[in-house]
């Protein structure tokens, strides 16, 4: 028997003419569209870094964050991604949603005006009650670090 999906509110407040309202693509989606708020072509080189405006801005519950995540698409196809995956956009934030993508490709692409450049996810978040402590309790790993548990 499905299970009735949580819905929570997303206010969007538009910032510019250009900016598309994010949207779920499809009835299962996890994800929302962000599309570029820009007004003309944005060219990324090999290696750069850009940081395109999506032209809102946004407000949700408390207790939740915005995941950015760069869209599977652009990353196979042209090695499009996000330098800082996921991003996140807290609860309190209410400036313009903007993402940096990385061209991680061979060849210099183009962002075109409102093309989907990556998604974004309201997730729950768990806040730790911080304690600073004499020692920690002892485990199988230890210190082991990167690779140590095999590659």
């Amino acid at each position: 028997m499905p299970v009735a999906p949580c819905r929570l509110s997303l206010q969007v407040k538009r910032l510019s003419p250009l900016a598309t309202i994010p949207a779920y693509q499809s009835e299962d989606a996890a994800g929302m569209d962000l599309h570029a708020a820009i007004e003309s072509p944005l060219t990324i080189e090999p290696g750069e870094i850009v940081l395109v405006a999506c032209g809102f801005a946004v407000a949700f519950p408390p207790g939740h964050e915005l995941q950015v995540r760069p869209r599977s698409g652009l990353a196979t196809k042209h090695g499009i991604s996000m330098p800082n995956a996921p991003g996140t956009i807290d609860a309190d934030y209410r400036g313009e949603v903007k993402v940096p993508l990385i061209n991680l490709g061979k060849m210099a692409f183009v962002v075109e005006p409102g093309m989907r450049i990556a998604q974004m996810v309201l997730a729950p978040v768990v806040r730790a009650a911080i304690a600073e402590v004499d020692s920690l309790d002892e485990t199988a790993r230890g210190h082991g670090g990167f690779g140590s548990t095999g590659v």
